[in-house]
């Protein structure tokens, strides 16, 4: 759903577990380049794109577990992420595997020539949790059946 008073849509708030806020503030801030905001000893906020994300101190918590199938990649089924243009996508994937970021799924365009062609990438914080990130050619086909 959109807001359509402001013509975009509303950021979305996510918390999710770490294992050590340090090693959060290092992959999501220095890495990701996501500014810090609010924090205490037990949790951070980041701006993840406009978004606000929330690494709580939860080490028994943290990580996925699990996968399904999509287009042929066996895809983290607990994950994140967010939607960048492909120059913004193009740009972090080059500057993930400059930083030698182990990917659990390589960069790659998926359901190439069918509705929802995407680009897409994912890869894990230093607490397991998995992130993707992706791109479309054509916004408009985010949701498209």
């Amino acid at each position: 759903m959109t807001d359509t008073t402001q013509g975009a849509m509303p950021p979305f708030h996510l918390a999710f577990p770490v294992h050590s806020l340090a090693a959060a503030r290092a992959f999501y801030g220095d890495l990701l380049g996501c500014p810090e905001g609010r924090s205490s000893p037990e949790w951070v906020d980041f701006n993840f794109y406009g978004h606000q994300i929330v690494a709580h101190l939860s080490p028994d918590e943290a990580g996925h577990r699990a996968t399904n199938a999509v287009d042929g990649d066996a895809v983290p089924v607990r994950h994140f992420g967010v939607v960048l243009s492909m120059q913004q996508w193009d740009a972090l994937a080059d500057k993930l595997k400059g930083a030698g970021t182990k990917f659990v799924i390589e960069p790659h365009i998926r359901f190439k020539g069918e509705v929802g062609e995407q680009a897409t990438m994912f890869f894990l914080d230093p607490s397991g949790n998995a992130v993707e990130i992706k791109a479309f050619a054509n916004m408009a086909s985010l949701f498209a059946k």
